[in-house]
């Protein structure tokens, strides 16, 4: 078989944003790799939870992610960190999962793009992924309908393909986000990041594991 990546990742996780850049030079380095990106589920709460349950949490993180990847939270996204007490977000995994699935189906070959899209809408633009119109301006981008994109959201369909997903990561023992997964054979996987982990590191990782002898 042919060798098969899989970028684990949540919407809503901000160390999944700090390795977006990774992940994206991956995707335009090794054009001929396939790259399947799982959403995980991260935040799948039973009653909604605002942001002030986690935003403390946020607050000592980010900093610690902009010092390893180089990457920026928004104003926009930090003021919700900020004045929990006064946002009105209430994270959930779901919707941007679903409206993974959808893409898929529209650019099965840029995952990775879309994906890295949703995280800077949230964590750059402050956009509530919860929220119906945060996508708008993305659908834009790809020249998808919006009619479309917002009937196939509301469709029982690729929300039962988001929860699949969501089961497949835990099949894959993925355990925290973002974590990337080389398939090699039917029964032969290499755990190429668990973390954020850097370019050159990450890249090391994956020659080494596609030039193993006997697995491709």
């Amino acid at each position: 078989m042919q060798p098969i990546l899989f970028y684990c990742y949540d919407a809503w996780c901000g160390w999944c944003y700090g390795f977006s850049p990774v992940i994206r030079k991956i995707a335009e380095q090794y054009p001929s790799l396939q790259i399947d990106v799982l959403s995980g589920g991260m935040i799948l709460p039973e009653k909604p939870v605002p942001i002030a349950a986690t935003a403390a949490y946020i607050q000592k993180a980010y900093p610690t992610i902009e010092e390893y990847s180089g990457i920026r939270f928004g104003a926009d996204f930090l003021w919700h960190i900020n004045h929990p007490e006064l946002s009105d977000w209430f994270p959930h995994s779901e919707k941007p999962a679903i409206a993974l699935c959808i893409f898929k189906e529209f650019y099965p070959e840029k995952q990775v793009a879309f994906a890295t899209d949703l995280q800077y809408a949230l964590h750059d633009e402050g956009r509530d992924l919860t929220d119906d119109e945060a996508y708008r301006h993305i659908l834009e981008k790809y020249s998808i309908q919006p009619e479309i994109f917002y009937h196939k959201l509301n469709s029982e369909v690729y929300k039962e393909q988001a929860y699949y997903e969501f089961q497949l990561c835990k099949q894959l023992q993925v355990t925290g986000y973002p974590c990337v997964l080389l398939q090699t054979s039917e029964t032969r996987f290499n755990l190429l990041a668990r973390g954020y982990t850097d370019y050159d590191t990450l890249a090391g990782r994956l020659d080494a594991a596609l030039n193993e002898p006997g697995e491709n």
